[in-house]
């Protein structure tokens, strides 16, 4: 899964959003009974890799990805694994996209 949101702040202000409030981005989707674990996650200049692991009921599966902060996107690719049987692209894509766009007003 890919998204890119345009972006009209400073790349380090952008970055420090991302930085603060990465646990709420992937945490607490209401509109999935999901329950997502940060395993790690680790910045290296404006670009962040992650792993997480999401459970639903008794399956399990890693997440994994990259946010890359440039001076006007925001892109997230990430592979949701086995999730993406349960949750279609589609939906996971536009509630991440509200969650990023949330971050930046």
């Amino acid at each position: 899964m890919r998204i890119t949101i345009s972006h009209d702040r400073p790349r380090a202000e952008v970055v420090a959003a991302v930085d603060r409030s990465f646990d709420d981005l992937f945490k607490g989707v209401a509109e999935l009974p999901v329950k997502v674990t940060i395993q790690q996650r680790t910045w290296r200049g404006s670009t962040l890799t992650f792993a997480l692991t999401a459970k639903w009921g008794l399956l399990s599966t890693p997440i994994n990805g990259t946010v890359e902060v440039t001076d006007h996107d925001i892109t997230v690719d990430a592979d949701l694994g086995l999730l993406n049987r349960f949750v279609s692209e589609k939906t996971a894509r536009a509630m991440m996209g509200d969650r990023i766009k949330g971050l930046l007003k």
